[in-house]
This record gives structure tokens, C-alpha cells and sequence, in this order.
């Protein structure tokens, strides 16, 4: 198994970090503008674009294979969901794309997290905009060590763990990785297994592990984020606030102003996890030249594209 995992729960740390974020203004104010990869200042959203939607905001989440998000320039993506938050409502919805789907890069057939090593951020977002046929603005960058640090923060998450998980990277040339998490309904993860629970595919045997592989993974993952963020809008861990802040801004890139991030503040109390819509690209596993990639359906993709994000289609 590669070194590879999803970060999937960017949602709750914005609605953990932005609850009381009027509080913080003067903190988030000095600290987000470090944030903007071209070294702006934050303006308040004053030269942002005219949102499509009123009080609604469309972001790229990319997760990179790095252990510094300062750091990330040539790293691949890996994760990478398209997200919707609607301020008044609190409706979230998050359509997850395979690492592996074969897109159009430059011209030229590739895996989509392969756009972030070519020409970072600015190609990963040409990339999802021609691919998906979408009038997307904002991203948000982050590195994995934000997930330990988020789930210890908060005391742990409870989940189920569908199957005994344990895995050995003995690659010299990477950090160590040594996953051991048993089967079972409820366990409380700290941050080490979360993230374990996260990269987890398969075992060293290849006997266990998620049938249909990276998409069952991601299926799991978006059943974590939900878990998180459910058990993050809890009234104690929301007084653990100013912990998380240093966690978010030393881990975050984004090219979200300060006065757009604010507006979340108020649709936190209103989002229902139950409610928050997810999805992944559909399509089918398929080897190309030896090469495994994920090859999306257009047909069903547009529809649910429309369906998800009508909104925002060029």
C-alpha cells in the first residue's frame, strides 16, 4: 500500500475554528493573510469575486501528499473533493474525485493528481474546471498532520472499524508507517489511528481491505468527516476553540478572505450532519498500459454535477 490517505473532514475544522471566529477577528485578521499564496493582504472579501449563489460559497479541498503544506510545491494530490456551503441553510455538499480519474492536463491524458505536481494549485484548478465543466473561485490546501492534531484537540472520534486493519510500510525511503487497528463498533481513535483509519486500503497480504479498493476508502472517509464533525459541534469541544486555531493556520492554505471565512460563523448550529450530501465521480477501475486509473462515466457525472452544483456550470 502506497503512502497514501484522504483527508476528508475540512468541513468541521472550519465550522470548530469559525463558531467563534468574530471573537478571534483580530487573531484570524494578522494570521490568514500568511495564508494567501500570493502574499496579499486579506481584504474582508472587498475584491472578491461576485458569488454565484448569495451567502454560498464553492471551494476545491485538495489534501497533498506532504508533510508541510508550505512545502508542497511538485507534491501530487490526494484528496481532492469539490465542496458546497450554504450560509443560510447549512447544507454541505461534497463531490469526492478519485486520485486516479484520467483527465486532460495540458493536452494531455493523465491522473488528475498529477495537475498539482505539473503546475500546483493554479493547473489543479484548471484542471477540475475544464474536467467538470464548473465556475470554481476558492480552494483550500492542507497537509496531514492537521488530522492528528484536530482529533486529539477534540479528545478522540468514535467510529466503526468494518475490519481488522493493519498494515507495515517497509519502504526505507519513506517515513515509517505501522497501522494496527482492531475490528470493531465505537472505538475511540486519537489522532495517530484516525489518520491510520484514513490512509488504510488494504493489508500486506492483500487478504483484507476494502473490495472496491480506493473508492470503498473513500466511502469510509466520508463516513468519518460526518462522525467528526458531529462529534466536533459538541458544546465541550467547542470550548476547546483556541487550541485549534494555531493547528488551522499552520496547516491551511487558502485563497478565502477573511470576510467570506466570517460568514460561516452563522450556518455552524444550522448544519444537520445527516443531511450533508456526498457523492464520488462515477465510473470504473481500469488498467491503461500497465497504469491503473479511475474512468469516469460522463453521462452520469454531468447529471450529477447538475444535481449537486447546477449553480455553478459554465
Amino acid at each position: 500500500m502506497k503512502r497514501k490517505f484522504r483527508i476528508v473532514f475540512f468541513v468541521s475544522i472550519i465550522c470548530f475554528v469559525f463558531l467563534y471566529s468574530t471573537v478571534l477577528k483580530s487573531v484570524f485578521t494578522e494570521k490568514l493573510a500568511a495564508t494567501l499564496p500570493d502574499g496579499s493582504k486579506d481584504t474582508n472579501g472587498k475584491n472578491e469575486n461576485k458569488p454565484k449563489v448569495k451567502n454560498e460559497i464553492l471551494f476545491l479541498l485538495l489534501g497533498v501528499d506532504a508533510e508541510d503544506v508550505k512545502e508542497s510545491k511538485g507534491k501530487r494530490t490526494d484528496t481532492m473533493m469539490l465542496t458546497k456551503v450554504n450560509f443560510d441553510t447549512g447544507d454541505v455538499s461534497i463531490l469526492s474525485i478519485p486520485r486516479d480519474t484520467r483527465v486532460m492536463i495540458d493536452g494531455k491524458p493523465d491522473k488528475i493528481n498529477h495537475a498539482h505536481v505539473y503546475g500546483g494549485v493554479e493547473s489543479t484548478m484548471d484542471t477540475v474546471r475544464d474536467f467538470l465543466g464548473i465556475d470554481l473561485d476558492y480552494y483550500v490546501k492542507i497537509d496531514y498532520n492537521i488530522v492528528k492534531e484536530v482529533v486529539d484537540a477534540i479528545g478522540g472520534v468514535r467510529v466503526d472499524v468494518p475490519f481488522d486493519m493493519k498494515y507495515k510500510e517497509y519502504d526505507p525511503s519513506v517515513p515509517p508507517l505501522n497501522i494496527d487497528i482492531k475490528k470493531g463498533e465505537q472505538q475511540l481513535l486519537d489522532g495517530k489511528n484516525a489518520h491510520d483509519f484514513l490512509r488504510f486500503r488494504n493489508n500486506n497480504a492483500m487478504t483484507v481491505g476494502y473490495k472496491d479498493g480506493d473508492i470503498g476508502r473513500i466511502k469510509a472517509q466520508q463516513y468519518f468527516m460526518k462522525e467528526l464533525i458531529k462529534q466536533t459541534l459538541k458544546t465541550k469541544n467547542l470550548l476547546k476553540l483556541p487550541k485549534l486555531v494555531e493547528t488551522y493556520f499552520s496547516n491551511v492554505e487558502t485563497n478565502i478572505s477573511l470576510g467570506t471565512a466570517l460568514k460561516a460563523a452563522s450556518s455552524v448550529k444550522k448544519i444537520n450532519v445527516d443531511n450533508i450530501k456526498t457523492d464520488t465521480i462515477p465510473g470504473d477501475g481500469e488498467y491503461i498500459k500497465n497504469v491503473s486509473y479511475w474512468i469516469y462515466d460522463r453521462e452520469k457525472m454531468d447529471l450529477l454535477v447538475n444535481e449537486m452544483f447546477g449553480d455553478y456550470i459554465d
